[in-house]
């Protein structure tokens, strides 16, 4: 589906409604428009350019995007890189009718989109984080409010009825290589609710959870692990920082009759101190992508301590290439600019690094099911679409629905080029590992 382009209103969306202009702007347009033709040229999709003068078409087939306004394009992605790609969907300069088809081309060859040599001037070229993005205890609560406190009602209108947000596991083969094991391909279409509660329940059997064992969630989402751990027996200790899913899990938690076991806390995992308690399980789904790089350490070392003897960890963690998250982890993105503020996604390489150097955890077994995050986001996004007049009844307008379809189709493009992945991670004592 396509939404249909216009360009968005600036009091809503400031800077948006400005082109780069300038001598510099003009340079830098020329630069990205060569770059740009020498780099889809080598893809197998289609790239239609409305240039006033003459119509363009470039590519060797294969997804087509169409772009409407090529001097406002350019000059975006000119000046801002990647930012400027994504703004220029945002204010409709280009579009697609299969843009996660046409950006998961781009995923795939993401690397060498830019040429080599030019690589090696990436840092003067794009732009730092923010200092005010960095995870800090100062900086986290607004950074997760930005996202997670959006509105619940937004959220409850693409998510399946556990408001589950994160990757489900379909029922498919599991296929097995001694640790490492990869989620087969899912059935397109299959039940979302089902998998989602599949992808907790296989968590908790990971961390053997069940009747008497103490559970500590670090980020809570809406209950729905809380829920299940409790129906097992379990005590769970669940923390978050994001108001508005605090309000809706402890209403969803009573509701489902287990208050009594559940304690959902306003706190940071950073406050959370031994000497209040060690657990038999830690877990954790897709957290650890807004703790931030230099926070790794902190976060796992927090973990080791509060983990009572003979406990096992569970992480759900979207992930991305070690060579890939080297080149990019001082890099100032699309997503942390409207998505995630602070976002950052480690490898396995790091997390593995990370527990070794600071931690006696280590990884003891992974589940790689990235092709099934491309599943729930083509669900998400379904989801999201169809309910275009309940999203403008919301309050949100026309450049957030582009925005946030933009998001979850960019995102299912790298799930499913390969470019990201999500793993479900174990972590025990090394000695007890071994």
């Amino acid at each position: 589906m396509t939404l249909a382009p216009s360009r968005p209103p600036a009091a809503a969306w400031p800077g948006l409604d400005v082109v780069p202009s300038g001598a510099r702007a003009a340079v830098s347009a020329r630069i990205a428009r060569r770059l740009f033709d020498a780099a889809v040229s080598r893809l197998d999709v289609t790239v239609v350019i409305a240039d006033p003068d003459r119509r363009r078409t470039l590519g060797r087939g294969g997804p087509v995007m169409t772009v409407h306004r090529p001097d406002e394009f350019f000059a975006r992605i000119g000046r801002h890189q990647l930012i400027g790609f994504g703004e220029a969907y945002l204010t409709g300069a280009w579009d697609a009718e299969d843009l996660s088809g046409f950006l998961a081309v781009l995923a795939a060859q993401m690397p060498d989109l830019v040429p080599r040599n030019l690589q090696r001037l990436r840092a003067m070229v794009v732009a730092r984080p923010p200092r005010m993005h960095r995870n800090s205890q100062r900086n986290t609560r607004d950074n997760i409010a930005h996202h997670y406190d959006l509105s619940n009602d937004l959220f409850g209108l693409f998510l399946d009825p556990s408001l589950n947000y994160s990757s489900a596991l379909f029922e498919s083969e599991i296929l097995s290589a001694g640790d490492h094991r990869q989620a087969a391909v899912p059935r397109e279409g299959s039940d979302l609710h089902a998998a989602q509660l599949r992808k907790i329940d296989r968590l908790l059997d990971e961390t053997r959870v069940c009747e008497g064992t103490r559970v500590l969630e670090i980020g809570t989402g809406w209950g729905e692990l809380a829920i299940r751990a409790a129906h097992r027996g379990a005590t769970v200790r669940t923390v978050t920082l994001s108001t508005e899913q605090k309000a809706l899990a402890e209403q969803r938690i009573a509701a489902a009759g287990v208050a009594d076991r559940v304690d959902v806390e306003l706190c940071d995992y950073r406050q959370l101190r031994p000497e209040d308690g060690r657990y038999d399980a830690v877990v954790s789904v897709e957290m650890i992508e807004a703790v931030g790089h230099q926070y790794w350490s902190t976060y796992f070392s927090t973990i080791d301590r509060l983990l009572a003897p003979g406990g096992r960890v569970g992480i759900q963690a979207i992930t991305m290439p070690h060579d890939r998250m080297l080149a990019t982890r001082r890099t100032y993105t699309w997503i942390n600019k409207y998505i995630f503020p602070g976002g950052f996604l480690p490898s396995v390489e790091a997390v593995e690094q990370v527990t070794s150097r600071d931690t006696t955890l280590r990884v003891a077994n992974r589940l790689s099911m990235g092709l099934h995050y491309a599943e729930t986001l083509r669900q998400w996004d379904e989801a999201f679409l169809a309910a275009s007049r309940k999203v403008r009844a919301l309050g949100f307008d026309e450049t957030f629905e582009r925005m946030w379809h933009f998001y979850l189709e960019y995102s299912r493009a790298g799930f499913t080029s390969g470019y990201l992945d999500v793993q479900q991670l174990t972590l025990m004592r090394r000695e007890e590992r071994a």
